[in-house]
Parts: structure tokens; sequence; C-alpha cells
């Protein structure tokens, strides 16, 4: 499985996570996943629900990324099974 890189917005409601496509195709553009969760629950039973999943270049992804740190997204480590 690829790597992924998460980000969660600053009132800790919503994910973004970035994935790399591992299985290319010949002739193909590099792409990236981008996959959006909202997390739900309360009182330490939190649990990430996905809700849309896009596939982009990866420069696109890279510009995404970075815009959404500049506007107070946070990096994160997976912590959800």
């Amino acid at each position: 499985m690829a790597k992924s890189y998460w980000l969660i917005n600053s009132n800790r409601s919503e994910v973004k996570r970035f994935m790399k496509n591992d299985k290319s195709i010949d002739g193909v553009f590099e792409y990236m996943f981008i996959d959006t969760g909202k997390i739900v629950g309360g009182l330490g039973n939190k649990t990430l629900i996905m809700t849309n999943t896009v596939s982009v270049e990866i420069d696109l992804a890279r510009e995404i990324y970075e815009r959404l740190l500049s506007k107070g997204w946070r990096k994160i480590e997976k912590n959800w099974n």
C-alpha cells in the first residue's frame, strides 16, 4: 500500500488523505488520490467516515496540500483503524 499523508482542519471535524496511486499504467500520468473524511462521535468514540475521493495529477495535489496548510490545516498521523 502506498504511503498516505493526512491533514486535519482547525476545528478537528474533517480530514484529507493524500495517497499516490501505486498502480500506475504505462502512458498514464502519475496521480494522487485525495480522500475527504468527516470525524463524528464524541467522548472518545470518534469515528472517521470517508465521504469523497478524487484523483488529480501530482502537481495539483501538491498545490492543494500547500494551500490547505496555509489555511490552518495541520499534518497528522493516521490514528483510525
